[in-house]
């Protein structure tokens, strides 16, 4: 659904208020939101956030949101972004790119996504189809974007609701409702890890990408060096004045336009 100006800027404003770990959460409830109006409508489905899927060598994969339906399972990687966006399905990192034309690459969300539906698929042994949707925030707009395969569908998160209304009409249907109940018994399971797991989780995030030139990876909880308001850089600074003097804190690329500060655990 479409998304009023006063929530734009309620936006904006508890980027200020907020660390990036908890944009990213907000950005994945927005996202369950729209799932909320699919029901409303009629395109039934059972939703789940934060599924840690289990891999063959012990690792996680972690996917943010998933919509069980009786046209299969749709698995959402929701990102929060600014500015214009710039990727190919098949390259290695996509490009956000502000107003003010700083760059900043992240790792490629389709890729991201296909890693999750294999493992989801992996976990399942079932052929249960698997519908990999890419939500970008409402803030951005997707420049130049190119996709090749017909079953991946890279979005703003208020065309979710749209997307979800066109597929119901052209694919057929493959769970039952008993069949929707069992899945979600199973992956509701997934959601419930405890601060070790996720702490492991996130060190093998980090070890993975460690060395690459893409800083932005925009893993959320894995990554506190984007800005969540402007999706610029966050670099270390030093306070040179004021109470703070001599204290350290993460400041945007983009100061003076914008302001986001991060203090230092």
């Amino acid at each position: 659904m479409a998304k009023g100006l006063v929530d734009l800027i309620l936006d904006d404003l508890l980027d200020l208020l907020f660390d990036p770990n908890w944009i990213g959460r907000k950005g994945e409830k927005l996202t369950e939101r729209e799932l909320k109006f699919a029901r409303l409508f009629g395109r039934k489905g059972k939703t789940l956030r934060n599924l840690y899927v289990p891999k063959e060598n012990g690792e996680t994969s972690e996917i943010d949101v998933i919509y069980i339906t009786q046209k299969g399972i749709f698995v959402i990687e929701s990102k929060n972004y600014s500015g214009w966006i710039f990727g190919d399905e098949e390259g290695q990192n996509w490009t956000a790119m502000l107003p003010n034309k700083m760059k900043n690459r992240f790792y490629n969300p389709v890729r991201q996504n296909r890693t999750h539906c294999k493992w989801l698929a992996n976990y399942l042994d079932d052929e249960i189809p698997l519908i990999s949707v890419i939500v970008f925030s409402e803030r951005c707009e997707l420049k130049k974007v190119t996709m090749h395969s017909q079953d991946i569908h890279v979005i703003k998160r208020n065309d979710l609701f749209a997307l979800i209304f066109r597929l119901w009409e052209v694919l057929p249907d493959k769970l039952n409702e008993h069949e929707i109940d069992s899945l979600y018994f199973k992956l509701e399971k997934l959601t419930h890890i405890d601060s070790t797991q996720k702490a492991e989780h996130i060190e093998n995030i980090n070890k993975k990408y460690k060395g690459e030139k893409c800083a932005e990876l925009s893993l959320k909880r894995e990554d506190s060096l984007v800005c969540p308001r402007c999706g610029g850089k966050l670099l270390l600074r030093t306070a040179k004045k004021g109470k703070n003097t001599g204290k350290s804190f993460y400041g945007c690329a983009n100061f003076p336009q914008c302001r986001y500060v991060k203090p230092l655990d």
